[in-house]
């Protein structure tokens, strides 16, 4: 991937939903083509489920855009709760680099200790998490990447953070999916 000549990028956010909810939760992508919201994905995966990196993969895989996409985005590691994405097979299976963003470093010991004591199959989850490495700060941000260098990740989150330090491909998903599901989007992702 050149970052320079980086056009075309997805981001990837779950729907809010209650803690009190169990079974599928939506997903949402919003497709960019430089500074332009192209199009936008819609999908479900399983509340603290194993199936996020499969459905993003088909997702991809499935739509118009897929020949274009240099780059996904995911807002945060885990979706749906603790459905861990691994970045480093949906990196392989799409053949473009991943990136994960977050505003802020994530508490590990936290996520480390809920997954192996309450989470079902947590200790692969934990591994998947591990795997991708410690979030690194880039940009104003936090990120864990497969495909590309440390330098190329700054890169990307400059070329599309364009009102906020979170890229706007993610920023877009998040409002869509909170407008969606309550109604009116809020807060910043």
């Amino acid at each position: 991937m050149k970052p320079s000549k980086l056009s075309h990028a997805i981001g990837f956010d779950d729907f809010p939903f209650s803690r009190r909810h169990r079974g599928n939760v939506p997903i949402v992508g919003a497709v960019y083509a430089g500074v332009r919201l192209e199009g936008v994905l819609r999908g479900e995966i399983r509340r603290d489920g194993l199936n996020s990196t499969v459905t993003i993969a088909r997702l991809v895989q499935q739509s118009k855009f897929n020949a274009n996409l240099q780059l996904v985005f995911l807002q945060g590691i885990a979706m749906a709760g603790f459905n861990v994405v691994d970045i480093h097979q949906l990196a392989e299976l799409l053949e473009r680099p991943v990136l994960v963003v977050t505003r802020r470093m994530p508490d590990l010991e936290a996520i480390r200790d809920t997954l192996l004591s309450k989470v079902p199959g947590g200790k692969r989850k934990w591994a998947l998490i591990e795997r991708a490495g410690i979030p690194e700060r880039v940009a104003g941000v936090y990120v864990q990447r497969a495909g590309l260098s440390l330098e190329q990740a700054e890169q990307a989150i400059r070329r599309f953070a364009l009102h906020s330090n979170i890229p706007e491909p993610l920023r877009t998903a998040h409002l869509i999916a909170g407008g969606i599901a309550t109604g009116q989007s809020r807060a910043r992702p």
